[in-house]
């Protein structure tokens, strides 16, 4: 394929020394733009962190990111195998301390950044449950965060559902504060309820 839905590049990020790869526990994770190979293991991984809804097609969106200059997903792949932590914050439910619980090269985290002329938006943000904990969703938003500068991008916004505490908990950590603004949707065109933007 040509243009931006082929392969895309390995990014830079300013102060690491490595391209490509995200700061954080180790270089655990290697960061590039999503590319066609990685399109299943994306929407397998937004599938487990329960970012998905029935009224959004995860594909689409994914197809949808990826046309224009403006916007698109950044992949995280483990940089080597990854074993459980110690205190049992990556650990799966067969996995003890030092057993392989990721392989070199498997998708364990996504953000979907976009830029609307001022602002960035981030969506998709996800890392792989069993490596939750280890820094790798600071170092997601991080890099997301960097890509939209590099576009233009003033500020960041990102949407968290009301009943995400959890989440919500994490942004605020990283400096995200509530905008006291309310979000308000509907579709356009012929009416679709996948795509209702709910």
């Amino acid at each position: 394929m040509a243009g931006r839905i082929a392969d895309g590049p390995r990014l830079t990020l300013a102060g690491d020394g490595e391209p490509g790869a995200l700061p954080g526990p180790g270089g655990d994770v290697v960061l590039s733009e999503v590319v066609d190979d990685d399109v299943e293991a994306v929407v397998a991984l937004w599938r487990a962190c329960g970012l998905t809804r029935p009224w959004n097609d995860p594909y689409r969106d994914l197809a949808d990111a990826r046309l224009g200059e403006t916007s698109t997903v950044l992949v995280g792949r483990a940089a080597r195998d990854l074993a459980a932590l110690r205190d049992g914050a990556a650990e799966s439910d067969d996995a003890g301390p030092g057993d392989v619980v990721v392989r070199a090269g498997e998708v364990v985290a996504t953000a979907m950044a976009g830029v609307d002329g001022h602002r960035g938006w981030l969506y998709y943000v996800a890392v792989d449950p069993r490596l939750q904990g280890r820094g790798t969703g600071r170092a997601v938003v991080v890099a997301a965060e960097a890509w939209l500068a590099a576009r233009g991008a003033r500020a960041v916004r990102l949407m968290v559902r009301s009943t995400n505490e959890a989440v919500r908990g994490f942004y605020e950590r990283l400096g995200y504060v509530d905008q006291d603004c309310v979000v308000l949707g509907r579709p356009l065109g012929a009416p679709d309820a996948r795509d209702a933007g709910r």
